[in-house]
């Protein structure tokens, strides 16, 4: 995940999660935000939606997550839209959501795996809102937030939290922490969506993006350990060095692999 600067992009949608899937069978290969949005209009799939509201959805949402890398993140997503359950497309969504806004992949990795380790059974606004004043004050943001703002943005996180089923709803200022783990098609997809970037094995292993489901690299090792027992990769470990050689040499095969299974 690219350091970048924590802003508000949440507001323009948390999980956004029916709008994506409808947005997701509208988008074709090669669509850019201007063609979607002007499908998503047309498409009276939106009826009690404003043209304004569902700009900033596709614009602000949708585009900075599934859109980037040339529209890579999409294209891997509706090869293989059918074939996933709807867990895997939430946890998917999770994924690219936490990419796209570092301020909610920090405060998962920082606030909500250690208060679910620690045996919290909820997460409050003031804890949200701690995270969000300390952001603040260590420069994290792309400006100097005001109290609203922060107020705004820990709801938004929380909020977000819940969307994708880490947290439940909200009760006596907190919501609930949810069990909550990566499905086995998540854990084979990041494997490979790492691995088809560029890292090399010791990279996909400690890569951060592990620590959104809760995964530290034994942790990653041992699921991937999992993937190998399916003939999916080979792993090989030992005195701390681990190879893996990979089946699929591109998303599109792993796409391949998924559809026909």
């Amino acid at each position: 995940m690219t350091e970048q600067a924590y802003t508000t992009k949440l507001q323009a949608g948390l999980g956004l999660i029916p709008e994506t899937e409808k947005l997701f069978d509208l988008w074709e290969p090669g669509m850019d935000s201007p063609a979607l949005l002007d499908r998503a209009l047309s498409s009276g799939d939106f009826p009690t939606m404003t043209a304004r509201r569902l700009r900033n959805i596709v614009s602000e949402g949708f585009a900075p997550r599934y859109l980037v890398q040339d529209g890579g993140p999409a294209s891997a997503l509706k090869s293989m839209h059918g074939a996933l359950s709807g867990q895997d497309r939430k946890q998917l969504f999770l994924l690219f959501t936490c990419r796209a806004n570092r301020v909610l992949a920090d405060f998962i990795r920082e606030v909500y795996w250690p208060q679910y380790a620690a045996g919290s059974t909820s997460i409050t606004k003031t804890d949200a809102l701690n995270f969000v004043e300390d952001a603040v004050a260590e420069g994290k943001t792309t400006t100097c937030w005001s109290d609203s703002t922060r107020t705004r943005v820990s709801s938004y996180l929380l909020g977000a939290c819940a969307d994708f089923g880490l947290l439940g709803t909200m009760a006596a200022g907190g919501r609930k922490i949810e069990t909550f783990g990566p499905t086995t098609f998540v854990t084979t997809f990041l494997a490979h969506d790492l691995h088809f970037r560029g890292l090399g094995d010791s990279a996909v292993l400690n890569h951060e993006d592990w620590g959104l489901f809760g995964l530290g690299a034994d942790d990653v090792l041992s699921e991937l350990k999992q993937i190998a027992m399916r003939g999916e990769i080979i792993v090989q470990s030992a005195a701390g060095l681990v190879q893996i050689s990979w089946k699929h040499k591109n998303m599109g095969e792993l796409a391949d692999a998924v559809t026909d299974s």
